[in-house]
C-alpha cells in the first residue's frame, strides 16, 4: 500500500522515510522500513526502552533492539523488535531501521502513524532499492533482480532472479563491455595520435580487436537469445484445456492443481464458464484454463460458455485436447485437431478405464507427426508426468533459437532492448571492419556498444529512465 504522503518526497531525495515491507493484515508479524538520513535520530523520538537500557542512537549496526513505539513521550503504541543499521552497511547504504511490530491492520496504521508524526515521510515505489543503487550498493541489473524475486511464480524462476542477485549477470555485462572499450581506447588513440591504420592482429600474435569485438557480439548475441525463455518463466504460458463435454477436463485441471477447483459431475455440461488458475510445470509458471465443453447447445448459459472458451483457444500459448477414452475419437475430434491452429497437445484421457487403441489411425495425419498423443488418467493421476514433459517440449520447440547453456540470462525487457543496441552497433562495425572502411566511421559504433552496456548496469543512466524504472517496484522494496 502507498503511504498518503508518500508524493512528497522525490527520487534523489535522501530525507527519512517510511514505508510497510510487508503487506498489514492477518499475520503474526509486520516489517516497516525505515531509511535515510538521520534516520536513527528521527525515530529516537517515538521509540522507548526499559531505564538504564542504551538509547537507539548509541547501538552499533547490525543490531536487534526491544523497545517501545510512543507519542508524546508516554503513550505506548505498539510492543516491537528494531533491527538498526548503520551506513555504509545497510541495504540502501544509509542510516536503516527494520520495525517488526504486530501483525494486523490497526499496529501496522499505529506504528506507521507515529512514524509520520516524528518526521518521516512515505516512501515511493522502491525508492529503497533506488537508494540502494545510487549508494554503489546495487547496480541496475540487481536492483531488477529484486522485483523478480518478489514476482517470482515458481521456485525455478526465483533461482533464476537470485543468480542475478549475486551480480552473475552484471560481471558478464562489464566483462562484454571491458572488451570493448580496450578496442574504443587503440581505436580513439589511433584516431588522435596516427595517420595509419590499425593492423588486424598485434605484434605478439595475440587476438586482434576484431576478433575480440567478434567474440563480444557472440557474446551478446547469446545474452539476448536468453530471454525467450527467461521470459517464459517470469511471465509464463497460458495452456487451455479443451475437448467435448464429460472428456475429464474439469477433472484434469483439478489434478494438476492438486485441488478440488473446478465442479465434477457425470452430466456433460456442468462447466458452464472457464476458470483458471496458476500453477508450476517443471518450474514454468503455466496459467491453466478450464474450459466449456465444445458443442452445439441450445442452453444460453452453456452456449455463451462454449463462445468464451473458442475465444480462450485462439489466445492460449498450449492447447490440452482431450480426447474420452471412454468414448473413442469421434468426427467432432477429428475436425477440432485438423483445425486447430494453435500448439496442440492431445490427451487420451480416462485411461484407467479406457486404454488408448494401439492403432492411432484414427488421429489425422498431420497431427500424430507433429505430437504423439499422451495417455492419462485425470481420476488415478497416472500420465501427468507424462503430460509436463510434453508440455515442457512443446515450449521448448517454440524456441529453436536458445543456446543449450544458458546459465546467465537477461532478466528484463529493459535489458533485451539495451543488448540488442549493442549488438546491431557491433554488427555493424565489424562489417565496416571487414570491409577496411575508415576507424573514423567505426569508434562512433563501438561508443554506443559501450553506452549501451552501461546503461543497462546503470553506469550510464538518466533521471527520468530512473525513475520510471524504479516506479514500478512495489513500496517498500
Amino acid at each position: 500500500m502507498l503511504p498518503d504522503d508518500a508524493a512528497e518526497g522525490m527520487y534523489g531525495d535522501d530525507s527519512p522515510a517510511a514505508a510497510f515491507a510487508t503487506t498489514p493484515g492477518n499475520s503474526a508479524l509486520t516489517l516497516i522500513r525505515c531509511s535515510g538520513r538521520g534516520a536513527i535520530e528521527t525515530f529516537s523520538s517515538v521509540f522507548a526502552r526499559p531505564a538504564g537500557a542504551k538509547k537507539i542512537t548509541d547501538i552499533p549496526g547490525n543490531s536487534v533492539v526491544h523497545g517501545w513505539i510512543v507519542l508524546n513521550g508516554s503513550e505506548k503504541i505498539d510492543e516491537v523488535l528494531v533491527s538498526v543499521f548503520r551506513a555504509p552497511k545497510s541495504y540502501t547504504g544509509e542510516d536503516s531501521l527494520d520495525i517488526c511490530c504486530h501483525g494486523g491492520l490497526s499496529a501496522g496504521k499505529a506504528v506507521m502513524d507515529a512514524l509520520k508524526h516524528a518526521g518521516f515521510r512515505g516512501a515511493l515505489p522502491g525508492e529503497f532499492t533506488f537508494r540502494a543503487f545510487m549508494n554503489g550498493k546495487l547496480d541496475l541489473t540487481r536492483c531488477e533482480s529484486v522485483m523478480e524475486i518478489v514476482r517470482a511464480r515458481t521456485d525455478t524462476s526465483r533461482r533464476r532472479a537470485v543468480s542475478r542477485l549475486g551480480g552473475f549477470l552484471e560481471t558478464e555485462i562489464n566483462e562484454i563491455k571491458k572488451m570493448l572499450v580496450e578496442i574504443l581506447s587503440g581505436a580513439e588513440i589511433c584516431l588522435d595520435y596516427s595517420e595509419d591504420e590499425i593492423s588486424p592482429g598485434d605484434e605478439d600474435g595475440g587476438l586482434s580487436g576484431q576478433d575480440t569485438a567478434l567474440q563480444a557480439f557472440q557474446r551478446l548475441k547469446k545474452l539476448s537469445a536468453s530471454w525467450q525463455l527467461e521470459r517464459i518463466y517470469q511471465e509464463g504460458i497460458t495452456a487451455v484445456i479443451a475437448g467435448r463435454p464429460n472428456a475429464g477436463k474439469s477433472s484434469l485441471f483439478n489434478a494438476m492443481l492438486k485441488e478440488e477447483r473446478s465442479i465434477v459431475t457425470e452430466a456433460p455440461g456442468t462447466t458452464r464458464d472457464w476458470i483458471e488458475a496458476w500453477v508450476s510445470v517443471q518450474g514454468i509458471p503455466v496459467r491453466l484454463i478450464d474450459t466449456a465443453g465444445l458443442r452445439e447447445s441450445a442452453d444460453s448459459a452453456e452456449k455463451m460458455g462454449v463462445e468464451r472458451s473458442r475465444k480462450l483457444l485462439l489466445e492460449a500459448d498450449i492447447v490440452l485436447y482431450l480426447i474420452d477414452g471412454e468414448n473413442g475419437v469421434t468426427d467432432e475430434d477429428r475436425i477440432f485437431c485438423a483445425e486447430c491452429a494453435g500448439n496442440l497437445l492431445v490427451v487420451w484421457n480416462k485411461a484407467d478405464i479406457a486404454p488408448a487403441p494401439l492403432n492411432t489411425a484414427a488421429f489425422p495425419e498431420r497431427q500424430l507427426q507433429a505430437i504423439k498423443p499422451v495417455i492419462t488418467s485425470a481420476k488415478t493421476g497416472s500420465g501427468l508426468e507424462e503430460l509436463y514433459g510434453a508440455i515442457v517440449s512443446a515450449v521448448q520447440d517454440r524456441l529453436p533459437d536458445i543456446p543449450g547453456d544458458c546459465a546467465i540470462a537477461l532478466g528484463t525487457e529493459r535489458q533485451k532492448n539495451l543488448v540488442d543496441t549493442a549488438c546491431r552497433a557491433l554488427e555493424e562495425a565489424l562489417s565496416l571492419a571487414g570491409n577496411d572502411e575508415p576507424l573514423d566511421l567505426i569508434a562512433p559504433l563501438l561508443r554506443e556498444a559501450v553506452n549501451a552496456l552501461g546503461e543497462i548496469t546503470g553506469e550510464v543512466s538518466t533521471a527520468d529512465i530512473l525513475e520510471d524504472m524504479f516506479s514500478r517496484f512495489c513500496v517498500g522494496k
